[in-house]
């Protein structure tokens, strides 16, 4: 039993002050018991000399420092894992929230985990279906890779979160799958969403997910991904899966990381945010990947709304220089009706051409891929010539490309929730569209796979 203190001195919004600690370390877990015996915890966020800083996970709402006192527990925060996790629902703090017997434990984990030594990392190559055209076809998702989805507030990306999370499956492969699913600081009614989906759908047998609500403390939000993230690492190095990881909402875990900084009285770096905030996502974000010799792998998509739908908000911006590429959700396409609204043409998927081709998907994705991202992209152009002069201004090529780029939207990139495409369908469906323009606007198509695909009766 390690010792106990009654001297806590002061008490600011989370945090509190210890005096007279001996041998307390940072991060260390700590348990303030109250004169009526409940039990609140936190961690050790700062020592100087004999003072401890204290973060408090539920708050300091109703807390009586005369007659409290702190336990240091001499461990940081732990998760219990065991194969039995998957199909279950836990909290921020990773305790059982779905009415289900508490977890016997196979190992407790530290949730911090470290980042992915790079000498250690294996090159993504494996192509990872998600069953989403506009994903599959044009940005493709890589095994181990962290690709980020960007949205505004109000647009639907907790529909897309879903869809990929019931969907989402390696080609090919008999090895095991696994989904985590991590939900940061959203409401009940979002809540009650994922875990009605996924159990209707069945997802839920191979899915761990961890709910935070918007009414939890802040603090746990600082704790959520890193459960999730620790959990994905037991399922993926220990039981050799093969895991996605889906955390939604970034945004709220970095407004929680603000407020923390504000209440520690640190110099504020970009509109308010710690100056620290990069270094304090790489730690979450570089976990992912696939380390040589070990079957398992990690792949992240983590979702985060842009505040005023601004890129170059800090959140969105320290995160596209941590991960390898972006999913951007369009404010326009959502108006127009595009479910998912995803917009291709700034979205980018560092990583796909190593998923593609021929043994990983077709020979024939390559090529197509470019090609529809060129055609849509000068429809588009034709499209915007068109309201400014008029149609009589287009010529016979840009009617088509314009109207390439409306059967695109509509077909390609609109396709639903709950269609779960193959990638030989999303590969058909793109030399479908591309039958609208002839031959010899195909100049990014070796001549070979368009004698073999191209649609003759276009």
């Amino acid at each position: 039993m390690r010792k106990e203190y009654r001297t806590i001195s002061e008490v600011v919004g989370p945090l509190m002050l210890v005096k007279d600690v001996e041998g307390v370390k940072y991060d260390e877990l700590v348990e303030i018991e109250q004169a009526d015996g409940t039990i609140r915890r936190g961690r050790v966020l700062e020592i100087n000399g004999d003072k401890a800083m204290v973060q408090l996970f539920e708050g300091s709402q109703g807390l009586r420092i005369s007659d409290s006192k702190a336990r240091f527990l001499g461990h940081s925060i732990e998760l219990d894992v065991a194969p039995d996790m998957l199909g279950r629902v836990f909290d921020g703090m990773g305790k059982p929230k779905d009415g289900g017997p508490a977890l016997i434990a196979e190992k407790h984990m530290d949730i911090n985990g470290t980042a992915m030594n790079p000498a250690a990392r294996d090159y993504p190559s494996e192509f990872i279906q998600t069953g989403i055209s506009a994903i599959d076809g044009l940005n493709t998702l890589v095994r181990g890779q962290k690709l980020p989805v960007f949205s505004g507030s109000g647009l639907p990306h907790a529909n897309l979160a879903a869809q990929i999370a019931r969907q989402a499956r390696v080609l090919g492969s008999d090895e095991k799958f696994a989904v985590v699913f991590a939900a940061v600081g959203i409401t009940f009614e979002e809540a009650d969403f994922f875990i009605n989906d996924f159990r209707q759908t069945g997802a839920i047998e191979r899915t761990v997910t961890f709910i935070n609500l918007a009414n939890d403390p802040a603090i746990e939000r600082i704790s959520t991904p890193r459960m999730a993230i620790t959990a994905a690492e037991y399922l993926a190095y220990d039981l050799g899966m093969h895991v996605l990881v889906i955390i939604t909402d970034i945004t709220n875990y970095a407004e929680a990381l603000r407020e923390v900084s504000a209440a520690r009285k640190e110099v504020p770096g970009r509109r308010g945010y710690p100056g620290y905030m990069y270094t304090d996502l790489a730690t979450m974000y570089e976990r992912a990947g696939r380390i040589r010799d070990n079957k398992g792998s990690i792949t992240m998509i983590p979702i985060l709304s842009m505040p005023e739908d601004d890129v170059t908000h800090p959140i969105p911006d320290l995160t596209g220089y941590i991960t390898e590429g972006q999913i951007i959700l369009s404010r326009d396409l959502y108006r127009k009706g595009l479910t998912p609204p995803i917009n291709v043409l700034p979205s980018l998927s560092r990583l796909k051409d190593k998923g593609i081709g021929k043994g990983k998907t077709r020979e024939d994705h390559a090529d197509t891929m470019n090609q529809l991202f060129s055609a849509y992209s000068r429809g588009k152009e034709a499209k915007e010539l068109a309201v400014i002069l008029g149609d009589a201004a287009l010529s016979d090529t840009d009617k088509l490309y314009a109207k390439f780029a409306d059967a695109f939207e509509a077909e390609y990139v609109s396709q639903g929730y709950y269609t779960n495409r193959s990638i030989e369908e999303t590969l058909n469906l793109g030399w479908k569209l591309l039958g609208i323009l002839p031959k010899s606007e195909l100049k990014r198509i070796r001549d070979a796979y368009i004698e073999k695909y191209y649609p003759e009766e276009a």
